[in-house]
């Protein structure tokens, strides 16, 4: 009998060439699509790269199991999606931190709702467009970076469990997103064209700030405040602390004989603090919510990743009481509070952490 796997299906390239991929591995293939959002938190229309909340993603996604003859379910995930992460989202910019919207999703809603949810429809595996890889490895199934490390993105997918991973698969692990592109083409896959999404999927026109000030207008990391140094000096004045975030320099609006970033925001006086680039460096991090896929004896010498964008460094990570303290061989730029920290060995995710401030750790 034919193992079944459900396909987390957006209406992009990459799940649909999952589909397309795990079928002719001669397994049982159906789609499955998440409903997270209809409806606009501001005023400008969404856009086509919003593709993900609008009914396009959901007749996309069945265009393409129609040409694959495979069965498509829509799950309707709005509630539980704007609990967990639209408010998640803006509670956190509320708070002074820069939120991680798709680490956060896959844990709660992708690996974890719709998970379950296709396991009661009866499948045996659940696959996913991700460019990372599930080796079976030393007794164990590993996390691993893609192939293709510009398209990696084992990064947000560090809340993944062991036994988890055992279920998983992930066929573009090993493609390059141009092979990615040729195969569709290839396949004759009706999305093999349609472009990437760059957005927050839930964000209309990538606009964090309207959204924010739609769902709380009255808050106080919205009110006007003072953009200071770090001597206190009076610079200028902001709408809001809440629209910026650790290491910004663009829309400050203030006049200095050097360049000023953002290196600390202060909700509660409404203070955005600003000063020269080089006092954004620190080779020491705090980050709380520890998750481990595999947890090594610590300390122990890692490298690690302090946002998805950023390079790998090498760092020593020990534990002390409830939080984890991280110090890198090589000063970091930016450490952002909200943002994932993720830990490598070699090519190997072990896990990941929230950074934040020390007396942020409960």
């Amino acid at each position: 009998m034919k193992k079944k796997v459900a396909v987390a299906m957006s209406g992009g390239v990459d799940s649909s060439l999952t589909a397309a991929l795990l079928l002719e591995r001669g397994f049982e293939v159906f789609g499955v699509t998440m409903l997270l959002s209809i409806g606009n938190y501001g005023e400008k229309p969404l856009t086509p790269n919003s593709y993900l909340l609008t009914p396009n993603c959901i007749s996309d996604a069945q265009k393409v199991c129609n040409y694959l003859g495979i069965n498509h379910h829509v799950a309707d995930f709005r509630e539980i999606f704007r609990a967990e992460i639209e408010n998640y989202f803006v509670e956190e910019y509320l708070r002074g931190r820069t939120p991680n919207p798709c680490v956060r999703c896959n844990k709660k809603i992708k690996f974890g709702k719709l998970f379950d949810l296709a396991k009661n429809l009866g499948a045996d595996f659940f696959a996913t467009g991700h460019y990372a890889r599930i080796i079976f490895e030393d007794g164990r199934f590993k996390l691993k970076k893609a192939v293709d490390l510009k398209k990696d993105q084992s990064y947000v997918l560090y809340n993944l469990t062991a036994e988890k991973l055992a279920k998983i698969i992930l066929p573009l692990g090993e493609f390059s997103k141009v092979e990615t592109r040729a195969l569709a083409e290839k396949l004759n896959l009706p999305v093999a064209d349609k472009p990437d999404s760059q957005e927050i999927c839930f964000v209309p026109n990538d606009d964090y700030k309207n959204f924010i000030a739609t769902r709380e207008p009255s808050a106080q990391a919205l009110k006007d405040g003072e953009i200071i140094d770090s001597s206190g000096k009076v610079l200028g004045n902001h709408h809001g602390v809440a629209n910026y975030t650790i290491g910004q320099r663009k829309g400050l609006g203030i006049a200095a004989p050097q360049p000023l970033y953002v290196t600390r925001l202060d909700v509660e006086n409404k203070k955005v603090i600003v000063d020269t680039n080089d006092k954004l460096f620190s080779t020491t991090l705090t980050a709380c919510d520890a998750h481990w896929i595999y947890k090594p004896p610590l300390p122990k010498t890692l490298t690690a990743k302090i946002r998805y964008g950023s390079k790998f460094s090498e760092c020593t990570v020990a534990e002390e009481k409830n939080f984890l303290r991280v110090i890198f061989s090589e000063p970091q730029r930016a450490i952002t509070p909200g943002q994932s920290i993720v830990f490598y060995d070699r090519d190997e995710v072990l896990g990941g952490a929230i950074i934040t401030e020390e007396n942020f750790c409960k």
